[in-house]
């Protein structure tokens, strides 16, 4: 079976004209694009060597393996100079 040419591509194209008619092919066509970009957005989301997710679970504050602050998100205020531990 060989690949798709130019003739092939037009008797397709003419199909698809006919069965979902002039109207629904712009919608058909935003839709298509807008599934290809966040398949694109979901895989480099994946590959990405800074994402948290990946290795354990996250939780609300994304932090990987479910750990917490033991401290809230305010900036430290302790004299001795030493930033707070997470919690394991």
């Amino acid at each position: 079976m060989g690949s798709l040419g130019f003739p092939e591509m037009v008797v397709i194209a003419i199909i698809v004209l006919l069965v979902f008619g002039a109207k629904r092919l712009p919608e058909i066509g935003a839709s298509i694009g807008k599934g290809i970009r966040e398949f694109k957005k979901s895989i480099s989301e994946i590959e990405s060597p800074t994402n948290p997710s990946i290795g354990g679970t996250t939780d609300t504050r994304g932090l990987p393996g479910g750990r917490q602050f033991d401290a809230p998100d305010a900036p430290n205020t302790a004299s001795s100079g030493e930033p707070k531990r997470l919690s394991q």
